[in-house]
């Protein structure tokens, strides 16, 4: 009779609390929440940023081991630097123009700041007319209107990674003032006068590498070798691939700017 004296004791035990039968679900809820706020801010983000940016995270979701064409550099620390190549040079081109236009002196320079897409990169080219819009005529003394003109473009340029060349041009004028000095130290120096005022608004270090000078050997209006606008300064943006595309290089013009009075 002994075992039937030996009943099991059975202990049960209550847990105490409130709210335990939701369990975590409103954690997931609210993670949930909080990814599809990100997710508005971005998209919001995406939409006012510039059309550059917009194309190298487009470019870096479709290629992201970074072998892609377009691709997004921190270097200037600004989040707003890609490279330009052979697919968006005319979008840089279209910016440079607005910038251009951005000038007070917009209504006096606009005949004379010409912009191509070339077989080169982009083409920017600073036309004098007679009476010497960029340099007085025989000097390498850059103007006021210079100065502002080449700021604003290098605001833009200083941006990207490409190389920039530089380039100076004369027309066939005999250089007569020195005996030691021709139209070849001219043109050479009007464009080392360039890279200076570039250099002094922010270019980056090494981001010019090359400066020559042409005197009258590429002339703009062939047909007239005196013609002021063959004197000029060429900026040259390069193809940061240094693959370039198949761009028919654009004839030069005959006419020459008017002259504003």
């Amino acid at each position: 009779m002994s075992a039937q004296a030996e009943v099991p004791i059975i202990i049960i035990k209550k847990k105490s609390g409130h709210g335990g039968h939701h369990g975590g679900a409103w954690k997931v809820a609210y993670a949930d929440f909080v990814t599809a706020m990100m997710a508005l801010f971005i998209v919001l983000w995406l939409m006012n940023t510039s059309e550059q940016v917009k194309k190298a995270i487009s470019a870096y979701f479709r290629d992201p081991s970074g072998s892609g064409k377009l691709s997004g550099s921190a270097s200037a620390g600004t989040g707003e630097t890609v490279s330009v190549n052979k697919d968006n040079m005319t979008s840089l081109k279209d910016q440079l123009e607005q910038a251009v236009k951005r000038s007070p002196e917009f209504e006096k320079l606009k005949n004379y700041v010409q912009m191509s897409v070339t077989g080169d990169g982009l083409r920017v080219e600073l036309i004098e007319n007679e009476r010497g819009m960029f340099f007085e005529s025989g000097s390498a003394r850059p103007s006021e209107a210079a100065k502002e003109l080449i700021q604003r473009l290098t605001d833009e340029l200083k941006k990207l990674p490409n190389d920039i060349m530089i380039e100076g041009h004369t027309d066939a004028r005999p250089f007569s003032a020195r005996g030691d000095y021709s139209n070849w130290e001219l043109s050479t120096d009007r464009a080392n006068a360039a890279r200076r005022l570039m250099e002094a608004s922010g270019i980056k270090p090494n981001q010019i590498i090359q400066v020559r000078g042409f005197a009258d050997q590429s002339l703009r209006v062939k047909d007239n070798p005196n013609d002021p606008s063959n004197r000029r300064i060429t900026v040259i943006v390069r193809y940061q691939q240094g693959v370039a595309p198949e761009v028919e290089p654009e004839a030069p013009k005959t006419e020459a700017p008017a002259a504003k009075k």
